[in-house]
């Protein structure tokens, strides 16, 4: 084997070992939040730990993206990775919630860059017949680590400290980090271009202020700040100063001469609906799926370790058609391979928005394996068609803009997926309050109880069915939205014409 061919191993195989980093942490950390809070406290933070990484890996992906177009891939995942493992560390040694919360920033800042570099240094390294091919296996990679995520984080904290969650990070992302600045080598033209770093600044805060009213919305409809709800003062506020800071943005981006996000991107076709694409997607499967595993133990009433691994059958059979969209793409148009695992995708959000507390756990491994076979080839072939619909100069940041996108969608369906399944259950109960004898409300006043096994084991069966009932009525609303969201996906792929992964591919 000659040097050029192990350096190209040895760079995927410190990619991987970024992407294994980046899926774990989104799964690992929600496994050991409990016996974070009960070293820690700071119970109403919680959400926070969460909130700030979305919030800071989010922003900084279209950022970092430009940055790899002007300064080189190399350095740039570099900067990443060298953040994500010092917030790691930081973490680990975290004395209080806040601390915690501010590290996990930190630790967001370099996340940002770990996924969409890495899938651009993919596309620099490959002909566009293999870049496909790899661009499932980097899926099905992902896929599997998030399957690993809550089953690591529990052995973790089981047998050793929370704070082994974040240390873990280590030993892994160093040695992609001396993978990567070992073989990793390019050239970049001595060209001097200037950052535009008033548009990133206006980015940033357009983005952050409409994310932080998407949380605050949804958790107030949750009654998790105060009442009000997407009409409160502060939510309004804050999608206000976003849009206006976006509406700046864009103004900023059209005078300057190398922008940050440049705005004639968009005019591409297939860069401006796999864009779209992969948004509405991304909110139907980050906001629906989300509730699958309250489903299993609330209304099936499974225990909730079993409820932790519902989501495996979907995500397994992610994995499958994931691991073969690259070849598909050699083959069909994007659209027609869109179209084809929205429509699968769109039949499993139908299927489950009919579950009732009647429904097997056989039936709803079923619904979830179709589900995740339409899911699997959607986002490496949306991936695809951006990075490939523009030249070298700009792939960064159409890949780091098409994540984006992705993750904007999800934290919106999230939102207000959530929002809407806390205004049904909320209704129903209030509905089946006069069946319930006034001895008893209190105890189904909060429908958490179906949650707690042994609380649950003690209620009156009739109580249970019906707590079952409002539980499955409400979360059938929130598939069927997310339904909704899948046939937007489903039309906007639509309109990607007959581009292909060769025709499609420029250097």
């Amino acid at each position: 084997m000659d040097a050029s061919k192990m350096k190209v191993r040895l760079i995927t195989a410190g990619l991987l070992l970024g992407l294994v980093l980046s899926s774990l942490e989104q799964t690992v950390v929600s496994t050991a939040m409990p016996a974070i809070v009960k070293e820690l406290g700071g119970l109403s933070l919680y959400s926070w730990v969460f909130t700030l990484y979305m919030l800071t890996s989010t922003v900084t992906m279209p950022i970092y993206g430009k940055l790899a177009d002007l300064f080189g891939r190399k350095k740039v995942y570099l900067v990443g990775l060298s953040l994500f493992l010092g917030g790691s560390a930081l973490c680990g040694f975290a004395g209080s919630m806040l601390e915690l919360i501010l590290y996990r920033g930190i630790q967001g800042l370099g996340a940002g860059a770990l996924m969409p570099v890495a899938f651009t240094i993919i596309a620099d390294l490959f002909p566009p017949e293999k870049r496909a091919r790899f661009m499932g296996v980097f899926s099905a990679v992902f896929t599997l680590s998030s399957i690993l995520g809550p089953t690591v984080g529990g052995f973790l904290v089981e047998y050793g400290d929370w704070s082994f969650i974040f240390f873990l990070n280590l030993p892994i992302g160093i040695p992609a980090f001396f993978l990567i600045a070992y073989a990793l080598q390019e050239s970049m033209a001595m060209e001097k271009r200037r950052v535009d770093w008033i548009g990133a600044v206006t980015f940033t805060a357009a983005v952050v202020s409409i994310l932080l009213a998407l949380v605050m919305g949804g958790e107030q409809h949750q009654g998790e700040i105060n009442q009000g709800g997407w009409g409160s003062p502060l939510v309004v506020a804050l999608f206000s100063t976003g849009l206006l800071l976006l509406a700046l943005f864009v103004w900023i981006e059209n005078k300057v001469t190398e922008p940050m996000i440049p705005l004639h991107l968009f005019r591409i076709r297939t860069l401006l609906f796999s864009n779209l694409t992969g948004f509405f997607a991304s909110g139907a499967l980050f906001g629906g799926i989300a509730y699958i595993p309250l489903f299993v133990q609330a209304v099936i009433g499974v225990s909730p370790s079993m409820a932790g691994y519902s989501l495996t059958p979907l995500m397994l059979a992610s994995v499958v058609t994931s691991t073969i969209s690259g070849r598909l793409m050699k083959k069909l148009s994007y659209r027609a391979i869109l179209i084809v695992s929205l429509a699968l995708m769109t039949a499993g959000f139908f299927l489950l928005s009919r579950m009732t507390a009647a429904t097997s756990i056989g039936e709803m491994i079923l619904l979830m394996a179709i589900t995740g076979l339409g899911m699997g080839a959607i986002f490496p072939t949306v991936g695809t068609a951006a990075q490939n619909a523009v030249d070298m100069r700009n792939r960064g940041v159409a890949t780091s803009t098409n994540q984006f996108f992705r993750s904007i969608g999800g934290t919106i369906g999230v939102s207000i997926l959530g929002s809407l399944f806390a205004e049904r259950l909320a209704a129903g109960i209030s509905r089946i309050r006069m069946n319930i004898p006034e001895e008893h409300w209190q105890q189904v006043s909060d429908p958490q109880v179906l949650l707690q096994p042994e609380t649950r084991a003690s209620m009156p069966q009739e109580m249970v069915q019906a707590l079952q009932y409002v539980f499955s009525d409400a979360l059938s609303i929130v598939f069927a939205l997310g339904m909704g969201f899948v046939l937007v996906s489903l039309v906007t792929s639509t309109f990607m014409g007959q581009a292909r992964l060769v025709e499609a591919a420029k250097s």
